[in-house]
């Protein structure tokens, strides 16, 4: 049976060999069918498409890049970590729209608190109703404005999220230190 339909077929005729080609899985070509009438196209999964969710490279590789942003996107799991952690998307588990806009609130409420200080992605982890929030941190403020933010970011979040929040912060010298390569 071939993967082309032609012009001169019955309506009842070309039904049936649309139905046998979706059934074993034989690419139908776009055509017109009964009455000029179009008709829907099928092919096979080939190849995965590894370029999605990657950065395009600059002529200069100047782009910096973190190590985890340096991770294509089919990578994660095997050599890079999801940036959320929770249990919502299993089988039969409550609050899974709730979990993503509380997720996106955080990120924003700490990219706007901590204003250009996170060198890093959010990474949320949840562990019951205790929520922790961990990433790198630029030393480029005074130890005591830090705790301030520290103290700030966990006392809000945990009011507004009414849930104990934590935050696991690393601190570095240099900017450059994050960077793992230039794309």
């Amino acid at each position: 049976m071939s993967g082309k339909l032609t012009s001169g077929m019955t309506c009842s005729n070309h039904c049936q060999l649309v139905k046998k080609m979706i059934i074993s899985r034989i690419p139908i070509a776009l055509t017109k069918g009964c009455a000029g009438i179009r008709e829907f196209s099928t092919t096979g999964v080939l190849m995965k498409n590894r370029r999605a969710g990657q950065p395009k490279t600059t002529i200069n590789k100047t782009l910096p890049m973190t190590y985890e942003q340096s991770q294509p996107p089919y990578k994660i799991g095997v050599t890079k970590s999801w940036n959320s952690w929770n249990t919502s998307t299993l089988h039969e588990e409550g609050r899974q729209k709730d979990t993503v806009v509380e997720d996106i609130f955080i990120r924003k409420f700490v990219t706007g608190t901590w204003h250009k200080l996170f060198l890093s992605e959010v990474i949320i982890k949840r562990q019951h109703n205790l929520v922790i929030l961990a990433g790198l941190v630029h030393q480029g403020i005074a130890a005591r404005k830090m705790y301030f933010l520290w103290g700030y970011t966990e006392e809000m979040l945990a009011q507004l999220l009414k849930c104990p929040v934590k935050l696991e912060i690393q601190t570095v010298k240099n900017k450059e230190d994050v960077i793992f390569k230039y794309w």
